[in-house]
This record gives C-alpha cells, sequence and structure tokens, in this order.
C-alpha cells in the first residue's frame, strides 16, 4: 500500500475532530496516530518492536484500513459535504456544531471497536522487558509535555495557546481580523489551566494502560483493556471532565463568533478547504468499486 494512501486513510477521523475543535490539522497529512484509541497504530511512539511484531503489525494494518476505507470514509465525505453546506448557508449554530461533533464521535468509536481485537492481540504479545519500555517512555512523554505546556506561567500558556490557534485558523480562515483575533484571546483565557488538567488526565490514562497491560495474561486482561480505549471517559477524573466540557463548549463558541464575524472570502476560503480535504479523501483507489 502506496505510504501516502495509508496517511490519508489514517487521518480521516483525525481530520474530523480537527474541523470540530479546531486541532493541529492544517495539513491533510497529519496522521491522527495521536487518538489514544489507536494504540495498535501509535505504540511505535513508545515501544520497540520485534521484526515479527512489526510484520504482524504491518498486515493488520493494511486489514485495518481497508475496512475503514471501504466502510467507514464513504460517511465521512458525506460529513465534510454537510459541514460545507453549513458554511455555505451561513447556518453554523452551536446547535449543529454539537450535532456534527455527536457524529464525529460516533465514528471514533466505531474505530476504537474495531481496533480493539488487535490491540489485546498485540499488547498481550509484549514481553516483559517491552512492558517496562513502555512504561519509561510514557514518563518521557509525560516529562517533556510538561516542559513545554505547563512549566510556565499561566499567563504566557495563554498567550501561547492563542498564537498556536491563529496559525491553526490561518488556513481555514486566512488572516483574522482584529476582532477575531480578540475573540481568539478571550477564547485561550477562558480554559485557563486547561493544559495541567489535559496532561494529568492523559499520564492516569497511561498509567491505567500499564497496569492493564501488567496482567496481560489474565482473563478479564480483554474486558479492561476494551474499557481504556472504548470508554475512556468513563475513567476521567472528575476535574478533567469538567474541563474537556468546558474545552468543547469553548471551542464551539469560538467557531460560531469567528464566523458571524467572518467576511464573505474568509467563508469561501473555509469552504474550498473542507471541499479540498473532501476531494483528497474521494480520489483514493480504495473507495472505487
Amino acid at each position: 500500500m502506496p505510504i501516502c494512501l495509508a496517511k490519508l486513510l489514517r487521518t480521516t477521523l483525525f481530520a474530523l475532530a480537527c474541523v470540530l475543535t479546531l486541532n493541529a490539522c492544517t495539513r491533510i497529512d497529519l496522521a491522527y496516530r495521536n487518538l489514544d484509541v489507536l494504540v495498535p497504530w501509535s505504540l511505535g511512539d513508545y515501544l520497540n518492536m520485534n521484526r515479527e511484531q512489526k510484520s504482524w503489525l504491518d498486515q493488520r494494518l493494511k486489514q485495518q484500513l481497508a475496512w475503514h476505507c471501504q466502510t467507514q470514509l464513504p460517511g465521512y465525505l458525506d460529513w465534510l459535504a454537510g459541514l460545507r453546506q453549513l458554511v455555505i448557508d451561513d447556518q453554523v449554530t452551536d446547535q449543529a456544531l454539537q450535532q456534527r461533533t455527536a457524529q464525529a464521535r460516533e465514528a471514533i468509536a466505531r474505530v476504537a471497536d474495531a481496533v480493539t481485537p488487535s490491540a489485546a492481540e498485540l499488547l498481550r504479545g509484549m514481553s516483559d522487558s517491552q512492558v517496562t519500555e513502555m512504561r519509561q517512555a510514557f514518563a518521557d512523554d509525560i516529562r517533556t509535555r510538561r516542559a513545554e505546556y505547563v512549566e510556565t506561567p499561566l499567563a504566557r500558556q495563554t498567550q501561547e495557546r492563542a498564537k498556536r490557534m491563529e496559525k491553526r485558523l490561518k488556513p481555514w480562515l486566512g488572516t483574522l481580523s482584529p476582532t477575531q483575533r480578540t475573540r481568539v484571546g478571550q477564547w485561550s483565557a477562558a480554559l485557563g489551566d486547561q493544559n495541567r488538567l489535559w496532561i494529568a488526565n492523559r499520564e492516569h490514562w497511561q498509567q491505567q494502560l500499564v497496569a492493564v497491560v501488567e496482567h496481560r495474561h489474565a482473563a478479564d486482561f480483554e474486558p479492561r483493556l476494551a474499557q481504556l480505549l472504548q470508554h475512556k471517559e468513563s475513567l476521567w477524573t472528575p476535574q478533567y471532565r469538567a474541563a474537556f466540557e468546558n474545552t468543547e463548549q469553548q471551542a464551539r463558541s469560538l467557531i460560531v463568533d469567528l464566523l458571524a464575524s467572518s467576511t464573505p472570502q474568509q467563508r469561501q476560503t473555509l469552504a474550498q478547504q473542507l471541499d479540498k480535504v473532501r476531494q483528497e479523501f474521494s480520489a483514493l483507489k480504495c473507495l472505487k468499486p
């Protein structure tokens, strides 16, 4: 399978999440392996797999991508087309975005369900040294993220978050107006100490994953893993649950306000970008009969 095809297929859900949450999605070839539900496809960041594991993963990935393209991607094309139409009709409201978010969440859940058996098989075959490796890699991951996102004054975090958002928005809307930039600053301030809560919850999830993998030969291994992959929100800390709900609400509010103050040229740019994403996916050979 050509690497460009693999990248496009692997980015589909990431693109869906990006459009709604305004996350880092300025290029369609950004892998969505950062989504925790795709543990089998992201373990390479935390684990040195042996040749047999790599070969197995390559074959399983091809099967997973084929399933994803043939059964899931057509629905995403409709989803993107519907979102583009909302922009054209100037109907981007909080209610409409909530509906689109729910649809994207359902799509992510279907992928989580599909990859869980593969995740269980791969993780069950890990050696003790690989588990130790993963635990250390997770610790390094948290340490790096804390240094980058938390160990700075909150005012600076807010400023840097606003700058990142402006950079992410530019490919979708073009240059922001002073009013829109002010609104982005207000959005960033409204998130408060979200960085710390996000990283703390990430660490919480990683620790639970390691604990489950340490008992990978137990009879309840797969059900416990399924909860981590398919129902992560059930294991969230109360603080992060509140922060997540606030983050979603603030993101929707930001999108609605930015489009309400957008120019015809900005709306045209956004519609064109959404259409470009849809065309790239539509051109995939795996969609052809």
